[in-house]
C-alpha cells in the first residue's frame, strides 16, 4: 500500500482500540459541530427531515435532526472500530440478530438470495456477519481513491465480499451467482444513474429508484430479504436485522417492483429512523429542480 494508505491503516487499528462509547461519543460531537456550522451535510440532511416528516413542528424538527446529526457523526467513527480489529473480534460486538431464521431457510432452498441492504446503521458489520454465514458478493461503485480498495480487502480479510463493480459484467457476475444458489448483496436507496431509474414514492416523495434489484428478483426467482445493523444505545453494540420482501418486489412492472422496493427500504427505516443516511441527496435528480439547492 502507498504510504499516506498505510498511515490510514494504522490510525484505523489505533483509534480501534478505544471503546465503541467513546467512539460513538466522539462522533456525535462531531454530528453536533456539524450541524452547529450549518455545513452542507446539515443542510441536505434538514430538507429530507422537512421531506419526509412534514407534520413536525419546528421544534421536534430541531430535536430530530439533532439526533440524525449524531448518529451520522457515530456512523463515521464506529468505523474505526469495525476496521481498526479483526472481524471476528468486530462480531463480538453482534448482541442479538432477528429474523436469522428468514435467512437460513432462503439459503437451504438453494434458488439463491439478494440481500437489500440499505443505507442504515453499521452496513460493514452486516457485510461481517452476511460473509461469516455464507460467501456473498456486493454491487459497489469504485472509490474516487483508487488505492482505497487495496485498505478495504486488508480491513475486511478474511470475511471480505466479493467486490463486483456496478458495471456490465459485473451485472453478469450477480446473475450467475443467483442461478447457481448464491448470496448477493446490493445496496436498494443507490440512486442510479440518469435514464437507468424508475420514479417511485418514498416517504411520500418522488424518489429516483434502482431497477436493477427488481430485475434480479423477478428474473432468478432468488429469495429478497432487507437487512441492517442497528446501533445500540450508550456503545452496547449492534442488533442485526432480516425482513423479508414486501410483496410485488419481483413483478415483471418495475413501476411496481420499484415501489415495493422503496417500501423494504422504509420499513428498515422505521426501525431506526436517526440512523439513516439523510444526508444522502436521495430526491434529486437531472430532471426535476433539486429541493437542496
Amino acid at each position: 500500500m502507498r504510504f499516506d494508505i498505510t498511515l490510514l491503516y494504522l490510525l484505523l487499528r489505533l483509534f480501534g482500540k478505544l471503546p465503541l462509547r467513546t467512539l460513538h461519543a466522539i462522533g456525535a460531537g462531531i454530528g453536533r459541530l456539524s450541524l452547529a456550522l450549518r455545513t452542507r451535510t446539515a443542510h441536505n440532511t434538514s430538507v429530507n427531515l422537512r421531506l419526509t416528516r412534514p407534520s413536525l413542528d419546528e421544534r421536534a424538527h430541531a430535536a430530530l435532526l439533532r439526533e440524525v446529526m449524531e448518529d451520522a457523526g457515530r456512523s463515521a467513527t464506529e468505523i474505526t472500530k469495525i476496521w481498526g480489529n479483526d472481524a471476528e473480534r468486530a462480531l463480538d460486538m453482534v448482541r442479538e440478530v432477528r429474523g436469522e431464521a428468514l435467512f437460513d431457510a432462503a439459503l437451504a432452498a438453494g434458488k439463491g438470495v439478494i440481500i437489500a441492504a440499505p443505507h442504515l446503521g453499521c452496513w460493514e458489520l452486516l457485510n461481517y456477519w452476511l460473509c461469516r454465514k455464507t460467501a456473498m458478493a456486493i454491487l459497489y461503485r469504485p472509490p474516487r481513491i483508487a488505492a482505497i480498495e487495496g485498505l478495504l480487502r486488508k480491513v475486511r480479510g478474511a470475511l471480505a465480499p466479493e467486490q463486483v463493480r456496478a458495471e456490465g459484467a459485473g451485472v453478469r457476475t450477480l446473475y450467475k451467482r443467483l442461478a447457481a444458489g448464491g448470496t448477493v448483496g446490493i445496496l436498494p436507496d443507490q440512486k442510479p444513474r440518469a435514464g437507468e431509474g424508475e420514479v417511485a414514492p418514498f416517504f411520500g416523495q418522488n424518489a429516483l429508484t434502482m431497477v436493477l434489484l427488481p430485475r434480479l428478483a423477478a428474473r432468478t426467482g432468488a429469495t429478497v430479504l432487507f437487512a441492517f445493523a442497528e446501533r445500540l444505545p450508550k456503545g452496547e453494540g449492534y442488533r442485526i436485522h432480516l425482513l423479508p420482501a414486501p410483496p410485488g418486489l419481483a413483478d415483471a412492472d418495475l413501476a411496481v417492483g420499484c415501489r415495493a422496493l422503496n417500501q423494504g427500504v422504509e420499513q428498515c427505516v422505521e426501525l431506526a429512523f436517526s440512523q439513516y443516511q439523510w444526508q444522502y441527496k436521495r430526491f434529486s435528480a437531472d430532471t426535476w429542480k433539486s429541493p437542496y439547492d
